[in-house]
C-alpha cells in the first residue's frame, strides 16, 4: 500500500510491527474515551471556504523562541521509539531537521540526547520529573551540554495511566519469562522488524536514564523502574529547582485547566502545550482542541500556546491555530510512520502534512499561518 494520509501510515505500522509495540503507541487509557475525543472533537470543526482571493504567496513559518520552523508543527515526545524502527529517535530527529520543524525527545528514549544530538540538528528535550532529584540535576546539565534549545517539562504523569491494551499484548504486567517468550513470539512473526530493530537497532536500553538503572538489561525492565519512580509531590515550586541548572525556555506540557495555565505564568514558564498526553493519561477529560480556546484566552497573551492530541492532518493543524494554538505538535502520527518503514516515511508523512495544510490555507483564504488565529471557523467548540 502506498500511503497518503497518517490513517495509512498506521496501517503499516500495525502490520510491521509487533502487537505489544504497535499497542503501545495505539492506545489510550482506561475505556479511550478521551482518545477518542482527541480526534473526533477536531473532526467536529468546520473551516470556513473562502473564494477569489490571491493566493499567489502563501507562508507556512512561524518564529518560535527565536527559532524559524518552516510550518507550525514540531514531533512531540514519544516514548521507546528506537523499538519502532532502528535508532528511531535519531531518524525522527533527522526526518524533522530535514523538514524545518523541530523534534522533541523523549526521556524515555531509546537512544540518549547526546546521540540524538550528535546526529544533526539538537533536539528540543522533554523533561519527566523522577524521585531521583540528583540524577535529575545531570540529565538537565547533559541536555543543555548538547544544545538542546527548549525544555518540555511534560507535568501530567505524576503516576502511569492504566493502559489496558498494554496488559492484553502482554507489554505490562507479565513475569520476566511470559514477557520474553511473548517478545520472541511477536519479534518471530515480524521478520523485518526482527532484522531491522531487534538485531540490529541495539542496544535496547532508555539511553538518557540508563545510568541511573545499572541493573537494567531491557527496555521494560526500564519502564517498570520508571513507573515506579515517577515522582508525585513535584510543584509548580520545582521550576526553581529546574532552573538552577536550565536558562532556556520552558515549556510546560500537560495543561488543560485555565488556572493552572495561569500558574505556569506566574511559575516563569514560556511556554504552554495543551495536552491530555493523548489519551493516554486519565480517560474522560476535556479534548485538548476543546480545552485549548480558553488555555489562550486565560493566558495566550503571556506566553506562546501550543497544542497536542488527535492531529492528524494538515487540516487540524489549521483548525488548532484558528482557535489560538501557535504551532502543533504530532506524536502517534510520526510513531506509526516510524514503524512504517523510518526516516522515509517519516518525511513523507510531514511533507503530506505540508500540502494539506497549504490545501487548507489557500482554500481559506489564508495567506500567512502566523495570522491563522484570525480564520472565522463555520463551526468551533
Amino acid at each position: 500500500m502506498t500511503p497518503a494520509s497518517v490513517s495509512d501510515y498506521r496501517e503499516l505500522a500495525r502490520r510491521r510491527l509487533p502487537k505489544m509495540f504497535f499497542e503501545y503507541i495505539d492506545g489510550g487509557s482506561y475505556a479511550e474515551v478521551t482518545l477518542g475525543r482527541n480526534v473526533s472533537d477536531l473532526e467536529a470543526i468546520a473551516l470556513r471556504q473562502r473564494v477569489m482571493r490571491d493566493m499567489t504567496k502563501l507562508d507556512m513559518s512561524v518564529e518560535v523562541f527565536g527559532q524559524k520552523l518552516d510550518m507550525p508543527l514540531g514531533l512531540s515526545p514519544v516514548g521507546m521509539a528506537g523499538m519502532y524502527g532502528r535508532r528511531g529517535e535519531v531518524q525522527a530527529a533527522k526526518a524533522a531537521a530535514e523538514a524545518g520543524v523541530p523534534f522533541c525527545l523523549s526521556t524515555v528514549g531509546v537512544c540518549s540526547v547526546e546521540e540524538v544530538a550528535a546526529a544533526g540538528t539538537p533536539p528540543w528535550f522533554q523533561l519527566y520529573m523522577l524521585k531521583d532529584r540528583g540524577y535529575m540535576r545531570e540529565l538537565l546539565v547533559r541536555a543543555k551540554a548538547a544544545g538542546c534549545p527548549v525544555l518540555v517539562f511534560t507535568v501530567d504523569l505524576p503516576l502511569p495511566g492504566a493502559r489496558y491494551r498494554d496488559v492484553r499484548s502482554g507489554f505490562t504486567g507479565a513475569t520476566k519469562f511470559s514477557g520474553a517468550l511473548n517478545t520472541a513470539w511477536q519479534g518471530a512473526t515480524h521478520p523485518a522488524w526482527l532484522w531491522d530493530v531487534w538485531l540490529h537497532g541495539r542496544p535496547h536500553t532508555l539511553g538518557s536514564v540508563v545510568g541511573a538503572i545499572p541493573q537494567g538489561r531491557s527496555v521494560t525492565d526500564f519502564l517498570s523502574w520508571i513507573a515506579k519512580n515517577f515522582d508525585r509531590s513535584v510543584t509548580w515550586a520545582d521550576l526553581d529547582f529546574v532552573r538552577e541548572v536550565w536558562d532556556g525556555p520552558i515549556v510546560i506540557k500537560g495543561v488543560l485547566d485555565p488556572d493552572d495555565a495561569r500558574d505556569a505564568v506566574r511559575a516563569g514558564a514560556q511556554g504552554i502545550i495543551v495536552s491530555n498526553h493523548g489519551g493516554r493519561q486519565l480517560d474522560g477529560v476535556r479534548s485538548s482542541i476543546s480545552a485549548l480556546p480558553r488555555v489562550v484566552d486565560a493566558v495566550g497573551g503571556d506566553l506562546e500556546v501550543f497544542m497536542d492530541g488527535g492531529i492528524r492532518s494538515g487540516l487540524d493543524v489549521l483548525k488548532a491555530m484558528s482557535l489560538g494554538a501557535k504551532a502543533c505538535f504530532v506524536g502517534r502520527a510520526w510513531a506509526y510512520a516510524l514503524g512504517a518503514g523510518g526516516k522515509p516515511m517519516i518525511s513523507k508523512m510531514l511533507g503530506t502534512l505540508r500540502a494539506e495544510l497549504a490545501t487548507a490555507m489557500v482554500l481559506t483564504g489564508c495567506n500567512e499561518a502566523r495570522n491563522a488565529d484570525k480564520l472565522l471557523l463555520d463551526v468551533a467548540l
